[in-house]
C-alpha cells in the first residue's frame, strides 16, 4: 500500500479530487495516511476530516526554514509516509521547502501548478499568462525539486485563453484539468509506471 501525504494551505480541492479518486477505485493500492497544513483555519483539513483521514495543523511560529521542515518530516514518517517508501502531494502548500527535505523525498514528491511549465513560474501563474497575451494556458504535474516549480515534468493540460477572461475565469478553467491531472499523476506512480531519465519522466504502458 503506497501511503500518501498531502500538504496543504488553502481550500483543498486538488486533495478533495484524489481522495475521490481513491474512494472510488480509480487510484488502487494507495491511501492518503495524513494531510498536514501550515494553517489551522485551512479548510482542507476539514476536507480531511470529512473524508476520514488524519489532519494535522502544523504551525512554523517563527521555525526557520529547515526546522520547520523537520517537523514536517517527523509528522510524515509517524504517519507512515517514511522517506523512500511513501509520496508526498502539495496541494497548494504555501511554503518553500528547502533542499533538505526535498532530498529525503526525492522522486516522491509532486506538486501540481496552473501554467504550463517552464512558462509562468511561481506565484499568480494565471494573471502571469494574461498579462503575457498567451492563447493557451493550463497545468503541470511535475516532481519536486529545490528550486520552484523546475523539477521533471509529469504530465500537462492545455487550456485555451478565451477572449475576455479575467484571472478569476481562467483559473477556475484551469483548476477544472487540476482536479483530472493530479489523480492521474498519482494513479500512476502508484501503479509503478512512471520512469525518470534525467529530467524527462517516461510513462509506462
Amino acid at each position: 500500500m503506497l501511503e500518501i501525504g498531502v500538504l496543504v494551505s488553502g481550500r483543498g480541492s486538488n486533495l478533495e479530487a484524489v481522495l475521490k479518486s481513491i474512494e472510488r477505485g480509480s487510484i488502487k493500492g494507495a491511501r492518503v495516511a495524513v494531510v498536514i497544513s501550515n494553517d489551522p483555519e485551512a479548510r482542507a483539513l476539514a476536507v480531511a476530516r470529512r473524508h476520514g483521514v488524519k489532519a494535522v495543523a502544523l504551525e512554523s511560529r517563527g521555525d526557520s526554514r529547515e526546522a520547520y521542515a523537520a517537523k514536517l518530516a517527523k509528522a510524515l514518517t509517524e504517519n507512515g509516509v517514511a522517506p523512500g517508501k511513501g509520496l508526498v502531494l502539495l496541494a497548494g502548500f504555501m511554503k518553500i521547502l528547502p533542499g533538505s527535505f526535498v532530498d529525503l523525498y526525492d522522486g516522491r514528491m509532486m506538486n501540481i501548478h496552473p501554467s504550463l511549465l517552464p512558462a509562468f513560474p511561481g506565484v499568480r501563474a494565471q494573471q502571469q499568462a494574461l498579462s503575457h497575451g498567451v492563447k493557451v494556458a493550463g497545468c503541470t504535474v511535475h516532481f519536486v525539486v529545490a528550486e520552484v516549480d523546475a523539477g521533471p515534468i509529469i504530465l500537462q493540460k492545455a487550456v485555451p485563453v478565451l477572449e475576455g477572461d479575467d484571472e478569476g475565469a481562467l483559473s477556475a478553467r484551469i483548476l477544472r484539468q487540476e482536479h483530472k491531472l493530479y489523480p492521474l499523476a498519482v494513479k500512476l506512480f502508484a501503479e509503478g509506471r512512471l520512469r525518470t531519465e534525467g529530467r524527462v519522466v517516461r510513462r509506462k504502458q
